[in-house]
């Protein structure tokens, strides 16, 4: 997820340039945009990641099966 933080630093940066540069305003915040989705993408990979299923483990094993029938 550090490189989460990094995505989100750079965005951040974006919209301040786009505060105090208003020649360049749109820029930035186009750029910005960018960096969003750049951060979003890079949530949904780690989400597939973490939930990619595990070789000898089933849904039966998890933790939900402790819920009775």
């Amino acid at each position: 997820m550090n490189r989460l933080v990094v995505i989100r630093r750079q965005e951040h940066f974006c919209r301040e340039r786009a505060s105090h540069d208003s020649e360049r305003k749109l820029f930035w915040l186009a750029e910005a945009e960018i960096w969003e989705q750049r951060a979003l993408d890079e949530i949904a990979f780690h989400f597939r990641e973490c939930n990619l299923e595990v070789p000898g483990r089933s849904h039966a094993n998890s933790s939900l099966s402790l819920i009775p029938n």
